[in-house]
């Protein structure tokens, strides 16, 4: 080994172990929202997770869950995992940046230890510029797919560095084999390293052939192919044959399930066998290297046989129930999440075909008797021709309607417009909104600066990126030195001055200027770059809103953009040494003026908004979501938020299992009905009678709400239609429960929108439900009404559980399930603590509240019993999911307050909107609408001198908001007229209060600084 590969191998794990202490000391130390906490919960307890599975990241979470030495450590364990793979990232991207730096100096007349050293600080400032990077460094410390993945990208991109080393001799094959397998385990983290593929087989063409145009243009064509192939043909196609095998030999034959995917096997291992054999034999080497990458593809690909093995031991997590070939179709495809048209495809404001409204997809089958059998005629929307279109950007997935609003924001057109818009206004989104919104918005955050860490749905106010350069980020999105305190201090907050984009602009074009194999290497890297991040906006084709950033899906493009970073040391080196004459003063020189002025920058801006470290939120808020319930209750959840941290912390820290946690966003499928009846830890099947025949998929999907004219009479009288007897009128399969007047076909219904319970008040009182104190208060039937035109199976099967459990199981309902996922029953709702208990006492607020509170119980639960995750200390960072969730907590505090002072419990009151400041200061999360509310909760308790100080908080923060927004121009997607029309109400309201409670002094300033400020509205 030469002295420069020992150097380049020493800087190498320099690097390595720079960025793993780095991400090991910023990691989450347990589970974070999102997905983190199912992907941890199944790798741990070898589950399944949601569609397209990721087994191998699993397999390999399960190896690092071992040495956790406790299940409190798995959830850090795992997310260690994230942070190691990351720092193997960096290793291989510097090894990718010296190769390439080195054959642009090579060649160079100078001696060789500079050029070594050259070599060594191009590779160690690119390395170091990713290490510290927004995108990268955020899936470094959290247990996601998304770090394993890009170590994917960077050892393949690597290996055919090597292999381009090494071709010509023998055995240089070895790295295009090596390559593939790698791609193959890949598809078992995710699909993103496949990107790739069009940067190796380039490199490729550049190494074997002599570059012309026409041959460029087949290269590329190859590229796509391949591409194309391992996405839509391997993927899928390989398991949609084992099935149809299946199939065949199953119904044709009469031979047991699953003896098609044997024969299936067989087939593929010995077609391979002989055609292996056959080009050795025959000396086709080419052959012979496509199949063997084919096979060894395949041998990666076939860590999704753990999601089959797996499925079929029904673990209690068991997402889609894949443990056969035609389910493991469906969650390889993402059925569940529907189809985005891409090349050819309908508007999003398409009507469905008079003539034809739905067609057939395809068919779903179960298995009976022996045989497969079809269930159900699979179908989806047929759209009217015109309006569908060659690349469309504004689409729908499914029924159209969605997102008519948003596109009209950002395409200029009119939102109620049933025309199909123009071709131009379809790109002007493409370019508006997928190209710039959501790439290079994100490529900025990570080479110029970001305004917040904040999502954004558009306009000026958050989420942008910024540059700190005040006449080039004042021009786009106004004086952001008129930003309010809370805003310039917000950690994502992030200002690079351009200079890692003017760095890596730099390295990209001395790397096409600099020599021909420069430029064969420019092509490459450009390749790279643009199929991990413009080839993806092509491919998401992403509609607006979109839950969350997604710039974690272009971490391969900044990847690629890192490597010019690198290489823009040598620009840089370039240009100084006209100054600096010596090698030896200008080489350390620029190096240190390059490292501070990138890696260094951006390692100081990103620390504080990328530190999890002692951030223990989502776990104890899942800790107190089940705390809030009852021994052996059911608690209804909805979103990701309030499921997956409450499945990890029963399934792998083993708490609160007694109570079983039903997802009703999942409940409208038949695979988690089935699990829902299964028990469950210390937690019994959950009281579902229907049988499976009566909600398999395609069946009941959705009931919809017919008001029979000849049951009206009865309803009115009754309040409402029996909810059994409707509940058995929907599960009966008789023609007569079908017809509907005016409609030719069967259509599941139920014959009323209004239902009725009768309660019975000694159960109530046996079980708990109501204290007796309170069997005043208890109602002789529940009566409620479902707006709306239809209820999806999750709502019915609510129902049966509600008719079966006869009040023996507490019932909750998270406080984050939106309301239409109450199915009418809020106003039975009874607060106490992170959920709504459904007790048989009716409660109308006129606050906008939803249902009453238990103040006993939630004393104890919000003031003793429940953990707030290091919230309250500086020092943690609370990104803005973590702020969202605080603001129920303050919500949950001022109803306890209110509560207790209604009962004329003062002191008790002031001790909970005291522990509320102290749980969730204002320094923390800045107060606005919650602060006005507890205020004024203070000001009903006497506390005036609290009262005051809250006053002049938000009053304060309000003014410098409405400041700011008068200094803006609204855009077509700005958001803060309407801030600023809630900020000034708000300002109104604390008028109002001050004036109501006599503070006059403090009252007279609000009245200034309102009047001011509505007359800067009014000139607006």
């Amino acid at each position: 080994m030469s002295k420069y590969q020992k150097i380049n191998v020493l800087v190498g794990w320099l690097s390595f172990a720079i960025a793993a202490i780095v991400y090991l000391l910023t990691l989450e130390p347990t589970v974070s929202f999102w997905d983190c906490g199912e992907f941890i919960t199944a790798s741990y307890k070898l589950q399944i997770g949601h569609p397209p599975g990721a087994p191998f990241f699993m397999i390999l979470a399960r190896f690092f869950a071992v040495f956790a030495g406790g299940t409190e450590n798995v959830a850090l364990m795992i997310n260690a995992l994230s942070g190691i793979v990351s720092a193997f990232t960096i290793l291989f991207l510097f090894w990718t940046i010296t190769h390439l730096a080195k054959k642009l100096i090579s060649n160079q007349e100078e001696p060789v230890g500079i050029q070594v050293w050259k070599i060594i600080a191009v590779g160690f400032i690119g390395a170091m510029a990713y290490t510290f990077s927004d995108t990268f460094w955020f899936s470094a410390v959290e247990g996601e797919v998304y770090a394993t993945s890009s170590l994917f990208t960077a050892i393949v991109f690597w290996c055919i560095l090597k292999w381009e080393n090494d071709a010509g001799k023998a055995h240089a094959n070895r790295w295009i084999i090596l390559i593939a397998y790698l791609m193959g385990l890949s598809i078992g983290v995710h699909l993103l390293n496949l990107l790739a593929i069009p940067a190796i087989v380039m490199v490729y063409y550049f190494k074997n052939y002599t570059p012309t145009r026409n041959g460029i243009i087949k290269a590329l064509g190859l590229a796509v192919l391949l591409l194309g192939g391992a996405m839509y043909v391997i993927i899928p196609g390989v398991v949609k044959m084992a099935f149809l095998f299946d199939l065949f030999f199953v119904n044709v034959i009469g031979l047991p399930f699953n003896s098609g995917l044997v024969i299936f096997i067989l087939a593929i291992i010995g077609g391979i066998v002989w055609g292996i054999r056959y080009t050795i034999q025959k000396q086709k080497v080419l052959a012979n290297t496509v199949l063997m990458a084919f096979t060894v593809v395949l041998i990666g690909y076939s860590s999704y046989a753990v999601i089959m093995i797996r499925s079929n031991a029904n673990p209690s997590l068991d997402q889609n129930n894949p443990e056969d070939l035609q389910t493991l179709l469906s969650y390889l495809n993402r059925e569940q999440y529907g189809d985005t048209p891409l090349l050819y495809g309908q508007y999003f404001n398409a009507p469905l075909d008079e003539n034809e409204r739905y067609v057939k997809d395809k068919n779903v089958y179960i298995k009976k008797d022996g045989k497969y059998v079809v269930s159900y005629e699979k179908k989806k929307a047929n759209f009217k021709d015109s309006h569908k279109s060659v690349f469309p950007r504004m689409h729908t997935k499914g029924i159209s309607g969605k997102n008519h609003i948003e596109y009209a924001k950002w395409a200029g057109i009119k939102a109620d417009q049933k025309e199909k818009p123009n071709f131009a206004q379809n790109i002007k989104f493409f370019f508006s909104y997928q190209v710039n919104y959501m790439y290079v918005r994100y490529f900025m955050w990570n080479f110029a600066g970001r305004q917040s860490d904040r999502q954004s749905y558009g306009g000026v106010v958050e989420g942008n990126w910024i540059s700190g350069i005040p006449l080039i980020d004042n021009m786009r999105l106004g004086d952001q030195s008129l930003r309010p305190d809370h805003m310039k201090n917000n950690k994502g907050n992030n200002k690079y001055y351009f200079l890692p984009l003017l760095l890596g602009l730099a390295g990209l074009i001395y790397q096409y200027r600099k020599s021909i194999t420069g430029q064969k290497d420019f092509w490459v890297i450009m390749l790279l770059f643009v199929f991990t991040g413009l080839a993806i906006v092509l491919y998401l084709n992403q509609p607006p809103l979109q839950p969350r950033e997604r710039d974690y899906a272009y971490a391969g493009s900044f990847y690629a953009f890192a490597i010019w970073i690198g290489l823009g040391f040598l620009a840089v080196l370039e240009a100084c040494k006209k100054v600096l004459k010596s090698d030896q003063i200008a080489v350390p020189a620029v190096f240190v003026l390059c490292f501070v002025a990138v890696p260094g920058l951006m390692a100081q801006q990103n620390w504080d908004d990328h530190d999890r470290s002692d951030r223990y939120l989502a776990r104890d808020m899942a800790y107190n979501y089940l705390n809030s319930c009852e021994p052996n209750a059911i608690l209804f959840t909805m979103g990701d938020n309030d499921t997956f941290p409450l499945w990890y912390l029963q399934e792998v820290e083993g708490v609160r299992t007694d109570v079983r946690v039903c997802n009703l966003s999942y409940l409208s499928t038949d695979w988690y009905i089935d699990q829902m009846k299964q028990q469950n830890y210390d937690s019994a099947p959950l009281p579902i009678s229907m049988k499976k025949e009566k909600y398999l998929e395609g069946r009941r999907d959705v009931v919809y709400l017919v008001d029979d004219p000849r049951l009206k009479a009865y309803v009115e009288k009754y309040n409402g239609l029996d909810i059994k007897e409707a509940l058995d009128y929907v599960l009966s399969d008789k023609e007569s429960t079908k017809t509907i007047y005016g409609y030719d076909e069967r259509i599941d219904h139920f014959p009323a929108s209004k239902f009725r319970m009768t309660v019975d008040k000694e159960q109530i009182l046996k079980t708990g439900t109501v204290r007796k104190e309170e069997s005043d208060l208890i109602v002789d039937q529940l009566e409620w009404e479902v707006t709306g035109n239809y209820i999806e199976k999750s709502g019915f099967t609510l129902y049966n559980m509600l008719v079966e459990n006869n009040w023996e199981r507490p019932m909750y309902f998270a406080i984050t399930v939106p309301s239409d996922g109450y199915f009418g029953l809020e106003k039975y709702f009874q607060l106490e603590g992170f959920a709504y208990r459904l007790v048989p006492i009716e409660t109308k607020n006129d606050d906008g509240q939803v249902g009453r509170v238990n103040g006993l119980k939630m004393y104890t639960n919000m003031l003793e019993k429940f953990k707030w995750g290091n919230i309250e200390d500086p020092n943690v960072y609370l990104d803005e999911t973590c702020s969202r969730m605080t603001l129920s907590m303050r919500n949950n505090y001022l109803r306890l307050a209110e509560s207790l002072m209604d009962e004329g419990k003062r002191d008790s009151a002031v001790m909970a909107l005291d522990k509320c400041m102290e749980v969730v200061p204002n320094d923390r999360v800045p107060l606005d609408y919650w602060g006005v509310l507890i205020a004024k909760a203070y000001y009903r308790a006497a506390e005036y001198e609290k009262a005051n100080q809250l006053i002049e908080v938000v009053s304060e923060r309000l003014v410098q908001e409405l400041d700011y927004y008068a200094s803006l121009k609204p855009v077509s997607t700005s958001e803060f007229p309407r801030w600023q029309n809630r900020n000034l109400y708000l300002m109104q309201e604390l008028y109002q209060i001050t004036a109501r409670y006599e503070q006059n002094d403090l009252n007279k300033k609000i009245e200034l600084e309102f009047k001011r400020l509505l007359g800067n509205y009014r000139k607006g």
